[in-house]
């Protein structure tokens, strides 16, 4: 039995190695992966002795042989194959052991050149491993080190790998390999700043951890980041406490980290099953979170909170005195930690590039058949577009509060409507049927916990035009002085007239800002 043997990630190989010639097994091995089991000890044959060829090209060409793949593809059971290798003077490769240039790893590194990138595209390696795979009936074909130990117990027990390990070990290599082609063909593309959506989707994602259950417990799930496309998301968070985050929480808490991007000055965001309930902005993250509670303080009860400054001792005991499911922020204070950590349940994240946009991603839906995908909503509005339609224009304070309006409202569920007020969310409807009902709901929302004066004086955003002039009809009613929207509709003058009568501003943006 032979083994042909070459690794870039040399993680227990040595042992493996050496176990294998234990049992018997020659091993043929090829460069950097020789040169470390020969200093071992262990008795190796070099790749050139096989090919009766030297490695050259700087290592690009070493195992791209007959020698090599005869050996791995060559049938077993067919007796013309067997006749060829014998003809030929060639022998029998059984298991084969490759892990591939550290594509990955070169990537990500900070200021990766694309020559550098490419010099590490592994061309011998998945062509092994795809050999031996679709051989798998006669060849063990290792790509995994979790899966060394596999393979030896096999070899101690009944010296020979059952046909049902090889066949599970090859589905791995075409995981692998799939998983590397579509790493590079992403990479390159990205260099070339291509925009355009291809005719050929494949993308690659590493699972980050497997989860007790999904949206409810009858649902498997797992996490899976992006290669690559971490920074600012929850993928590259640090968890400082509390429990392993769910399905649920992670989806919430994404939905949190988006609007939260829109902002730059303190802002605190309060998501409740993907809904924003409370956000505030303020010249201090303690006023911005005294804010947000204050905004919507029943459905902040177990939910999430994100803010994009550091959170000091004082900030977290305002937090601590409520159920939260989940904290996140750029940094936290020593003392601020303590306050958290006294709540063993309570998730706290740190996600250091927590303002950070990819403006290059792209939103995706699995659906019955297929996928939707998207470029993803970064753009706010176009000054540019902006067009004051009413007789009276907003004033400084009211255009304050309409560009915070706008920011919230593009992360509301459509129909969604949002009003604002001093920096502060005053109520928002969002996941309505109809915009009446989303407006509505959130003047009530509004009213519930501010009061009249709360929502008197206070601004409204919608994320599609008006239809009918029954939604600002309800705002007038009440006390809203302003209004957002990306007008378009065949009755936007019945609005505007509304307006005019009753002395409100209103601004078209000639952008919509649907969120399904």
């Amino acid at each position: 039995m032979r083994a042909l043997i070459s690794v870039s990630d040399k993680t227990g190989i040595v042992a493996f190695s050496k176990e294998l010639a234990d049992l018997g097994v020659e091993i043929i091995s090829t460069g950097g992966t020789y040169n470390t089991l020969k200093n071992e000890g262990i008795n190796v044959i070099g790749i050139s002795e096989i090919t009766g060829f030297p490695e050259c090209l700087d290592g690009r060409v070493k195992t791209l042989h007959p020698a090599i793949h005869a050996g791995l593809l060559n049938i077993r059971a067919n007796a013309e194959h067997q006749k060829q290798m014998k003809e030929l003077g060639l022998g029998n490769i059984d298991i084969v052991v490759v892990n591939l240039y550290p594509f990955k790893e070169t990537i990500l590194k900070e200021g990766v050149t694309l020559e550098e990138a490419i010099e590490n595209i592994d061309i011998g390696g998945p062509t092994m491993l795809r050999s031996a795979a679709k051989n798998n009936q006669d060849v063990a074909v290792v790509v995994d080190p979790k899966d060394y130990e596999v393979v030896l117990n096999e070899l101690r027990e009944g010296r020979t790998v059952s046909k049902e390990t090889k066949f599970y070990l090859a589905s791995k290599v075409f995981e692998h390999t799939a998983n590397y082609d579509s790493m590079i063909a992403d990479y390159l593309r990205m260099q070339r700043g291509d925009r355009a959506l291809p005719e050929k989707l494949t993308m690659t994602f590493e699972k980050v951890q497997d989860m007790r259950y999904g949206e409810n417990p009858h649902q498997n799930a797992a996490f899976y980041m992006e290669v690559g496309k971490t920074k600012g998301t929850l993928a590259s968070a640090k968890q400082l406490n509390g429990k392993e985050l769910s399905y649920n929480n992670i989806n919430d808490a994404n939905g949190a980290l988006e609007l939260l991007k829109e902002f730059k000055e303190p802002t605190v965001v309060a998501v409740k099953h993907a809904n924003p309930c409370g956000v505030a902005s303020s010249d201090t993250l303690y006023k911005a979170y005294q804010k947000a509670y204050a905004a919507d303080p029943v459905s902040i009860f177990g939910g999430i909170v994100v803010a994009n400054r550091k959170i000091d001792a004082e900030t977290a005991q305002e937090m601590a005195k409520i159920f939260l499911e989940i904290i996140i922020a750029p940094a936290y204070d020593d003392e601020a930690l303590e306050v958290f950590k006294a709540k063993k349940n309570l998730r706290v994240l740190q996600l250091e590039a927590i303002e950070y946009v990819d403006a290059l991603t792209i939103d995706m839906k699995k659906v019955g058949g297929g996928l939707i995908v998207q470029g993803k909503d970064t753009l706010l509005l176009k000054e540019e577009d902006l067009k004051i339609v009413t007789d009276r224009a907003p004033s400084e304070k009211e255009m304050q509060d309409l560009m915070f309006a706008w920011k919230l409202v593009k992360h509301v569920k459509s129909n969604g409507i949002a009003l604002a007020k001093g920096g502060q969310s005053v109520g928002m409807g969002g996941g309505q049927t109809n915009r009446i009902w989303a407006t509505n709901q959130a003047i009530e929302h509004g009213l519930e916990f501010l009061g009249e004066e709360g929502v008197r004086g206070s601004v409204m955003a919608s994320d599609a035009f008006f239809p009918y002039d029954d939604c600002v009809k309800a705002a007038v009613k009440a006390g809203v002085t302003a209004i957002i929207h990306p007008g378009g509709s065949i009755r936007d003058e019945d609005s505007i007239k509304v307006c005019n009568e009753n002395n409100i501003a209103m601004i078209f943006t000639g952008m919509r800002h649907f969120k399904h």
